[in-house]
């Protein structure tokens, strides 16, 4: 069972301990668990589906939780799903098809449980965990903002060609297309970009993530696992998330050289 392969992980641990030896209280600006229900909002937004992408594109927006929310491409802002849910979720967006039929929040939920649009219910409850704690939260890889990023991070070299062929709209939507793809489900993935809470947050200049988050699989990661995902983290510290059941929990690991006894 998945529960014994991470035993000697789990034991005595909380959902929020993986945080307790590496964050300041000053790091943290809000300490409700994932459980707890956040504040609804008051003001709602409006985004439409767009099937081809398996993201949203906000047509009305209010409130200030675009701020850290959703990329912008051409002057516009897309969702991932995951920032939809929660959203949904706090009564502070309504999403629609495209034929402006408004889709429930079991419609959404389905679309997270499908895994067909680059995330799970277990990715969703991990993004969910890090928000209700005031953390920033971004889909690693993809730039916030093509204003001053490395688009290369994310994109290969045919499809910036193919890109820069197309109008500016067509340029767009296959910069999104292929962000998109490269983002999978299952086995061990750096999944999100994690920064601490921060009231002058920009998309154009979000500066490093505090850490990257790699979604666990039912085994623990091996050395050679772990040494390869940092590698492709470019320095950034590293950290493991385990949804089971609805509890999250956070781990991290650490090289340690013990001394030779003589």
């Amino acid at each position: 069972m998945e529960t014994d392969k991470w035993a000697s992980f789990m034991e005595g641990a909380s959902d929020s301990e993986g945080y307790g030896e590496d964050l300041d209280d000053d790091d943290i600006c809000c300490a409700y668990a994932s459980t707890d229900i956040p504040q609804l909002q008051k003001d709602i937004s409006r985004s439409r589906w767009l099937d081809q992408f398996g993201m949203a594109e906000v047509v009305e927006r209010k409130g200030g939780l675009w701020t850290t929310t959703g990329i912008v491409r051409n002057g516009k802002i897309y969702c991932f799903i995951e920032e939809i849910l929660y959203l949904a979720e706090i009564g502070a967006l309504h999403l629609f098809g495209n034929d402006d039929a408004p889709l429930s929040l079991e419609h959404i939920y389905n679309k997270v449980a499908e895994g067909k649009s680059g995330c799970s219910l277990e990715y969703f409850e991990a993004y969910k965990h890090l928000k209700s704690l005031g953390y920033i939260v971004g889909r690693h890889g993809i730039p916030w903002s093509m204003r001053r990023s490395k688009v290369d991070c994310a994109i290969n070299q045919d499809t910036l060609e193919t890109a820069q062929t197309g109008d500016e709209e067509s340029r767009n939507n296959v910069l999104i297309s292929e962000m998109f793809s490269n983002m999978q489900i299952g086995g061990l993935r750096l999944a999100f970009d994690v920064y601490p809470p921060n009231s002058r947050f920009r998309k154009s200049a979000p500066g490093d993530p505090y850490f990257v988050l790699c979604l666990a699989s039912e085994y623990p990661p091996s050395k050679e696992e772990i040494e390869d995902l940092e590698r492709h983290s470019h320095g950034i510290p590293l950290k493991f998330c385990l949804v089971e059941h609805g509890r999250v929990s956070f781990f991290s690991f650490n090289k340690v050289e013990l001394p030779i006894l003589s």
